[in-house]
């Protein structure tokens, strides 16, 4: 007989609040069929994440419209079978790249779109967040320079792009390693002067942007606070505290 939870339980409720696989309930020894075949779907939608590429042209076109420009770049990955096991590869610009970035004038901020570990995340979720946030920016007189994007990138790539282009602040969208729960949710990370070298403990992070995760009007706006933050006060990382919000004691 199945012990699946049921609505009549009160453990129900809670189980609402997430999409995390809590009281699942069991059928003998094991978890109830319904159960164990949406884990097997999850585990699929995973794999397809990582595995997805990154919708260059679409996106291309679709940015269009910030009237910005628009550079294409890639890591020394020249594939996903290298991106995935060499994470190095992906954290450096190809010589080719490298080249077109000289000659570009450093703005306040750079804006990077990466693949990363789930490009689904971002060919989904990169253009409504900045169809908030780039309107902010230009509200307050921040200058974005360009929009890159990125194909077989991880979060340091942020630092050559930023360094090449002499920008003051990276902005890198990318996709997170999906999980068993969430395989579209996109991070943001915050680099004040990007550079090569730099460790994670120098960006601020602001992720799990996606449908059924972080609105895009609250990351617009807590990415907003923290680039405000990090002009103010020249740093970034753990040293910039999220501290919106909180009362002045």
């Amino acid at each position: 007989m199945s012990n699946e939870i049921t609505g009549t339980n009160p453990l129900t409720q809670l189980r609402s609040c997430t999409t995390a696989r809590i009281f699942i309930g069991r059928t003998g020894n094991a978890i109830p069929l319904k159960q164990s075949l949406a884990f097997k779907l999850a585990h699929a939608h995973a794999r397809d994440a990582v595995y997805s590429r990154l919708n260059v042209d679409v996106l291309t076109d679709k940015l269009k419209l910030f009237d910005l420009l628009l550079l294409h770049v890639h890591s020394q990955a020249t594939n996903r079978q290298k991106y995935l096991q060499r994470p190095d590869y992906g954290r450096r610009l190809d010589d080719t790249s490298k080249a077109q970035l000289k000659g570009y004038c450093g703005e306040d901020i750079v804006i990077i779109i990466a693949d990363g570990l789930s490009a689904e995340a971002v060919n989904e979720n990169a253009l409504g967040l900045l169809k908030i946030l780039i309107p902010k920016f230009r509200a307050a007189d921040l200058r974005v320079g360009c929009i890159c994007l990125a194909e077989e990138g991880r979060v340091a790539l942020g630092d050559d792009i930023g360094e090449g282009l002499n920008a003051g602040l990276s902005i890198m969208l990318i996709g997170e390693r999906p999980g068993l729960s969430a395989a579209d949710s996109m991070g943001v990370y915050l680099t004040y002067k990007p550079r090569p070298g730099l460790t994670d403990e120098s960006r601020n992070c602001v992720s799990n942007i996606r449908k059924h995760g972080m609105s895009y009007k609250q990351a617009a706006e807590k990415i907003f606070y923290l680039v405000n933050e990090a002009f103010k006060r020249k740093l970034s990382g753990v040293a910039l505290k999220d501290n919106e919000g909180l009362l002045d004691h």
